[in-house]
């Protein structure tokens, strides 16, 4: 017998057998989910709820797990059912509470069923349906799976959506140079354009571990502060997520920062996993032509040249980075309906969009920057 429960909290497990089950992502890391839980940026008032489900082994180690949480509302999730949520109140059902499977605020691949045996997929997204169904809840969603693991979700019944990211591919480039020498020539030449303006006058500092301090932190926060009241009308994050970020994420944290006259003007944070970087949070207290893009996109294109990480993943939405070489790629969620007639409208829903994702693709596809041969 195959027995799963809900823990109250990610912080509430070991974090050696939790990480072991991660595989090295950021985001599923035990330090990224309990600085969420620990700096109040999940938690009561928030609409986050921790509820990770969890199976042991025969030892009592654990063997599966799902990042789990309550969510009263559909904020910080970058995969948007507020049609769906509307819907189903109009036809007299509650669409709230629901089951969120996910790094909370962070549109960034990675595996949602964390697993130490295959085996444990199924029991592990059966749980999760129980939850559900005992609760009263009217679904649940999986975000950003990893392509690997979406067949899983499949196997079980689940519904699949797809999306659309902008990432950056590394070919084996030895530097920047010979990623502009793939592009063509126009592009090439745009770009170095950019990089010349962004960095006029201005000191770019790459900094990571211990090199980020207190004084990092709070010119940063002003940063994201100012960027969250306008995207998203207050932050996600609490400054002291922030400093525990720091504290236990240690190299896995890297801060791009643009100084004038030694302020701190702009900032770009990232996440370093096993093979990608992920850009996350950008900010600047000034108005200057493509900051922007040298911070969050050519920066870590260069960061990810010297790491030799196989990609960068510059965040959600953002059709203004196919010209600095970052290629349209599919992403994929995962969802679970409780209502049959409900589960049939969304099914139908899906189909028509899956054609519409894919026309973008291939539109967006014949529009990248590169050299196209003949």
């Amino acid at each position: 017998m195959i027995e799963a429960r809900v823990a109250p909290s990610v912080g509430s497990l070991p974090a050696a057998e939790w990480d072991a089950l991660a595989g090295g992502n950021p985001f599923m890391s035990h330090a990224f989910l309990t600085a969420l839980e620990d700096s109040g940026s999940v938690g009561s008032g928030t609409g986050w709820s921790a509820a990770p489900i969890v199976i042991a082994d025969t030892g009592g180690r654990l063997a599966a797990a799902l990042p789990a949480y309550l969510k009263s509302h559909s904020q910080g999730e970058y995969v948007f059912d507020h049609a769906w949520a509307d819907a189903w109140h109009r036809a007299g059902g509650s669409y709230y509470p629901k089951l969120q499977i996910a790094a909370p605020f962070t549109p960034a691949t990675g595996p949602r069923l964390l697993l130490a045996d295959h085996a444990l997929a199924l029991p592990l997204l059966r749980a999760a349906e129980q939850v559900c169904a005992e609760n009263g809840l009217s679904s649940a969603h999986a975000t950003f799976v990893a392509p690997e693991q979406v067949p899983l979700f499949e196997r079980a019944g689940w519904l699949i959506r797809n999306d659309i990211q902008f990432h950056w591919e590394n070919r084996g480039y030895a530097d920047f140079e010979e990623f502009l020498a793939a592009l063509s020539s126009r592009k090439r030449k745009d770009i170095r354009k950019e990089r010349a303006a962004a960095q006029q006058g201005v000191e770019i500092r790459v900094l990571t571990g211990a090199e980020i301090g207190a004084a990092e932190w709070d010119a940063f926060w002003e940063f994201y502060q100012d960027t969250g009241a306008r995207k998203w009308g207050h932050p996600y994050l609490t400054r002291e997520a922030f400093t525990l970020f720091g504290e236990r994420m240690g190299d896995s944290v890297v801060l791009i920062l643009a100084y004038l006259d030694g302020q701190a003007v702009a900032g770009a944070l990232n996440f370093a996993g096993p093979d990608a970087l992920y850009g996350r949070y950008w900010g600047a207290l000034i108005e200057r032509p493509f900051l922007h893009f040298e911070l969050c996109y050519y920066q870590a294109i260069d960061v990810a040249i010297a790491r030799g990480l196989k990609r960068v993943e510059a965040g959600a939405q953002g059709g203004h980075k196919l010209a600095r070489g970052y290629e349209p790629v599919q992403t994929w969620s995962a969802h679970w309906i409780a209502h049959p007639g409900f589960r049939s409208a969304v099914e139908e829903f899906l189909e028509r969009e899956r054609a519409g994702v894919a026309m973008d693709q291939n539109y967006l596809a014949a529009r990248t920057p590169f050299r196209k041969e003949g």
